[in-house]
């Protein structure tokens, strides 16, 4: 069932994903090289609980982490580690947080270091694939039309799509209806209304698009090595298109800068 939530309701989602957007802003400052994925998800965990909020992740079908912590050919659900970070990796975040029932989710890559200008170019094109998703939620859209519009910029720039891994709902369950899909024909599924909550989260490689799972049951990485990268946004939908909740007042006009090249 996918549940249209009502204004009280899209308040208290909007408090979560704003504190889950300002908790990743935070941990950005500390991927360095020499830091390690524990010592980022010990902070992630602190800065969540002195909120009052709870880790969503932490437990979650087992997962033993705050932050899903992802390197290089790792695509996602990384498990933290004592591994120091390099110069020249990329590291994907993952995070959520439960406040007053509801659920905030967010994703960035981000550069460590210096790297290379492939590197630069894939998390150009996937966060700008992701804003080209968000661009496509309005009242009476389809969900398909989610997917169809960050397949099209990722291919279009050399890139490839994950499909084993798609988007979801999102509100007082982390993961809900519908799935969402960052592939596919356009016009396709149920359609957009207001008060849909959603977290769209294209994975795009740098190489083919296949992944496998590792023996940890959990960390996905690309079957031929390549690069991936990650990028997350919670949406609710409005009657004039979408908000996106977990975009802070800061990063607006960096957005609008990414979107224009």
């Amino acid at each position: 069932m996918i549940v249209c939530l009502s204004k009280p309701e899209i308040q208290k989602l909007r408090r979560v994903n704003q504190l889950v957007g300002r908790i990743l802003t935070e941990l950005r400052k500390m991927i360095v090289p020499g830091v390690t994925t524990e010592e980022i998800d010990a902070s992630a965990e602190a800065l969540v609980r002195e909120t009052g909020a709870e880790p969503a992740f932490k437990g979650y079908h087992g997962f033993p982490a705050t932050v899903c912590a992802s390197i290089n050919e790792q695509v996602v659900h990384g498990i933290p580690s004592a591994r120091e970070l390099v110069d020249g990796d990329l590291l994907s975040l993952d995070m959520g947080a439960k406040l007053e029932g509801f659920f905030g989710d967010c994703a960035v890559t981000v550069p460590v270091g210096d790297v290379s200008t492939d590197a630069v170019q894939l998390l150009r094109v996937t966060e700008t694939a992701l804003f080209h998703g968000i661009e496509a939620v309005k009242p009476g859209a389809r969900v398909s039309d989610i997917g169809a519009a960050v397949q099209a910029h990722v291919e279009a720039n050399g890139f490839s799509v994950v499909r084993e891994f798609v988007g979801h709902g999102i509100g007082t369950s982390l993961h809900g209806e519908p799935q969402i899909a960052n592939y596919g024909p356009a016009d396709r599924g149920p359609r957009l209304a207001e008060g849909m909550a959603l977290a769209i989260e294209p994975m795009v490689n740098a190489g083919a698009a296949a992944v496998k799972v590792l023996s940890d049951g959990w960390t996905a990485v690309t079957r031929d090595g390549s690069l991936s990268a990650h990028f997350e946004h919670t949406i609710v939908v409005a009657d004039d298109g979408c908000e996106i909740l977990t975009l802070l007042d800061a990063d607006v006009a960096r957005t609008r800068e990414l979107l224009a090249t």
